[in-house]
């Protein structure tokens, strides 16, 4: 059987500020490449173009217009910041290629030319404030690394919180790579917020964590278990960068977590260690990444091309059976239906799953089916103790 062999491009920034995230969706893709690769049975053969824009912004437009016009890939699988994302859509769009996009993600966005395989604010901030507001409390402080993913996700929870009638406390952001965090510490130090939001990125995000966790051996009001940091991008493969003093008993929405009990994700875990050893991490963008490959390799072996519309007909007319669960391709938005968590770090630098929710969530990227009374009729009632959750309670 003669294969095809399609190019590939894999864009991601595997040093840099963020190079964790990037190493580990890089690590995920690769272990797919390999596999198909190998496979003589594979109707499809990847010719892989990888390169490292190392969180470079400039970077990004360059690499991938030389995927896309000189090495003639129709595929790009990559970036991690929603700014890389927006750098590289116009080109992306002006060759009619197709852009596989893993991260969780602000929302407002639904391009014809992007598949979403990661969260959106429905599968990620929405479940998660339905469990923090009424558990912890409505005066919130608000943090984000200064560009579209902090803006949005903060704006977002500015509308939950006023919602139910609570009190942004504070808004501070930082630039990528700054880590002067003082003042937001010294801030929260003095308004007491019932917990913090934290949408800052890579080394900003580890700074801020280890701060704070200094403010609360100064301080036990401090302590995680009474005023948690939250946050939904925040994964397995940079809780060592963190620590485990200052990451342990903080709280994470994401839809994968290493603990994840099903019979895939077992024979994911023993396929890593197998390559890597036990100590690997798994996160959502190391599976993510195996995931949206194999996802690839499937629709083009269906289709029996890797010209995109063809792609994506076959990529919505199924479900596919992953690591994360099973993952469906909504044809209206190219978002995906994900299973939401919410993750307690543990001092082994995992997650123990403390809510789940019972099915994949359709993605609402543009938050169309939100209800703001609702949402507030909800959490009211779980205060009073008198509503579940969606989420179900993992004992």
């Amino acid at each position: 059987m003669a294969r095809r062999e399609v190019p590939l491009g894999l864009l991601y920034s595997v040093t840099g500020t963020y190079g964790a995230i990037g190493r580990d969706a890089q690590d995920g893709a690769m272990l797919a490449l390999e596999e198909i690769n190998s496979n003589s049975d594979s109707p499809v053969v990847f010719r892989v173009f990888s390169e490292d824009p190392g969180g470079n912004i400039d970077a990004y437009h360059r690499i991938c217009e030389t995927m896309l016009r000189r090495q003639g890939c129709q595929h790009v699988v990559g970036t991690i910041t929603s700014l890389a994302r927006k750098e590289v859509i116009p080109i992306i769009e002006k060759h009619d290629a197709l852009l596989w996009y893993i991260l969780p993600y602000e929302g407002f966005e639904a391009c014809e030319n992007v598949i979403y395989t990661g969260a959106a604010p429905n599968q990620h901030l929405l479940p998660m404030f339905a469990h923090l507001l009424p558990t912890y409390g409505k005066r919130v402080y608000l943090t984000g690394s200064n560009y579209v993913w902090g803006w949005e996700v903060n704006r977002i929870a500015r509308e939950l919180i006023q919602a139910v009638n609570g009190d942004v406390l504070g808004e501070r952001y930082l630039a990528f790579d700054d880590t002067d965090v003082g003042r937001m510490i010294a801030e929260i130090e003095q308004k007491r917020p019932d917990f913090i939001l934290n949408n800052l990125i890579g080394t900003s995000s580890y700074a801020f964590l280890q701060a704070y966790h200094e403010l609360g051996l100064r301080d036990p009001d401090f302590l995680p278990e009474k005023r948690p940091v939250t946050s939904c991008d925040l994964t397995e493969c940079e809780l060592a960068d963190i620590g485990t003093d200052a990451a342990r008993g903080h709280l994470c929405s994401s839809v994968y977590f290493e603990a994840v009990d099903n019979p895939l994700n077992h024979a994911f875990r023993a396929k890593l260690t197998e390559k890597y050893g036990a100590e690997r991490p798994l996160s959502a963008f190391l599976v993510g990444g195996y995931a949206a490959i194999h996802m690839l390799a499937q629709a083009i072996a269906e289709s029996g091309t890797d010209d995109i519309e063809p792609v994506k007909e076959a990529l919505f007319s199924r479900t596919f059976d992953t690591a994360m669960g099973p993952i469906k391709i909504d044809p209206k938005t190219n978002h995906a239906a994900l299973t939401p968590y919410l993750g307690r770090i543990n001092e082994h630098l995992g997650f123990d799953i403390v809510l789940a929710e019972d099915a994949p969530v359709p993605a609402d990227p543009y938050l169309v089916e939100f209800d703001a009374h609702e949402f507030a009729a909800t959490v009211a009632a779980k205060r009073r103790g008198s509503a579940a959750s969606h989420l179900k309670v993992v004992k």
